[in-house]
Order: structure tokens, then C-alpha cells, then sequence
């Protein structure tokens, strides 16, 4: 598969492409431990962010959504991260699997539950982790009926119910980016 648009090195950005740029790069996720490369060897930015500077005025607003969602969100660190692979795996997204894996990983998922995500199920989880791998599963088969939402609300609460929503619609976002462009062939090295 070819990219359907180059990768911008930080050498050839304009002023609002460097704003997005520098917020990627520079912001919350560079931050601490890195389980994943967020730029190749050029400075270049992997996997969706590219795309996020075809358009720095939506693209920067996705940044600050994505960057709200993994860093200022009321889910816990695992709960976050269950969600965010079974929403890969829904989309088939090789990119946000092998990345949330790794990140996963390194907050002590084991290959077990990995498998169990890979397979979009919630087997192995239990509790408040439970709800929310069947909530998210739910929501991407594109809504809450109302027994869902009664036990939704009651187990997490109409605000993480929320935060849910938005976050499978936003990597779900990423995700049609990633096959739109082409960019699942970044590459990826943990």
C-alpha cells in the first residue's frame, strides 16, 4: 500500500503546521515514557499526526481532543486503554493496536487480556473495566439501547458514558484516517 501523502518533516512546515507540530511532538504524549516513536528518524510525524498537518486548524483541535482524552480524562490509564483497543480492533487499525499495545504493555495488560481485546471482547475483565469494554463495544455497534444506558449509568456514571462516546468517535476518526491516507504503513517500532 502506498501513502497517499508525504510525511512533512519539521524543515518543511509553515507557522500553523509547526503549531500542530510542536503540540504533538512536544506535548503531553512526548512526555515520560515512550512506548511507541511519535516521529521517524527525520522528525517526521507517525501515523495519523501526519495528517493533522494537511489542515492545522482541525487537525490541531483533533491534538488537543486526543491529547484531552488520554490525559485529562476521568478513565482510569487501563479502562482508557481497553477501549482504545477494541475500538482498533473493530477498525482493523494496525497502527493504533500495535501503539495502544505497546502502551498497554507497559501499565501491565497481560498477553491474555491483549489477545481478548484483539478478539473485541471483554473476557477477562471484570468490574468497572468490564463496563467499560461493554459499553465501548456497544457503541461501536452504534449506539446505547436503553438497558445498556441503564447499566452504563449505573456502573460508570452519565459523565464516563461521555468521555466513552467521544473517545470511540475520535480513534475511530483516527482510524479512517490512517486506511484514507495510507498512513498504516508507517511503520512501527515500539
Amino acid at each position: 500500500m502506498t501513502r497517499r501523502i508525504p510525511l512533512l518533516p519539521p524543515s518543511r512546515l509553515d507557522e500553523p503546521q509547526r503549531a500542530v507540530y510542536d503540540a504533538v511532538a512536544g506535548g503531553p504524549r512526548a512526555q515520560g515514557v515512550q512506548h511507541f516513536a511519535l516521529t521517524d528518524a527525520d522528525g517526521a510525524l507517525r501515523g495519523p499526526f501526519n495528517a493533522f498537518l494537511l489542515q492545522p486548524a482541525v487537525g490541531g483541535a483533533l491534538q488537543e481532543l486526543g491529547a484531552a482524552i488520554r490525559y485529562r480524562g476521568l478513565l482510569s490509564d487501563r479502562e482508557r486503554e481497553i477501549a482504545i483497543l477494541l475500538v482498533a480492533a473493530h477498525a482493523d487499525s494496525a497502527f493504533e493496536r500495535e501503539s495502544h499495545e505497546a502502551i498497554a504493555r507497559g501499565i501491565g495488560f497481560t498477553d491474555d487480556e491483549l489477545r481478548a481485546l484483539r478478539n473485541s471482547g471483554p473476557d477477562g475483565f471484570a468490574g468497572r473495566e468490564a463496563s467499560v469494554a461493554v459499553v465501548t463495544a456497544a457503541l461501536l455497534g452504534g449506539d446505547l439501547d436503553d438497558d445498556a444506558w441503564a447499566h452504563a449509568e449505573r456502573d460508570l456514571g452519565a459523565a464516563i458514558v461521555f468521555e466513552l462516546t467521544t473517545l470511540v468517535g475520535y480513534y475511530s476518526t483516527l482510524a479512517m484516517q490512517l486506511r484514507v491516507f495510507r498512513a498504516e504503513d508507517y511503520g512501527f517500532t515500539p
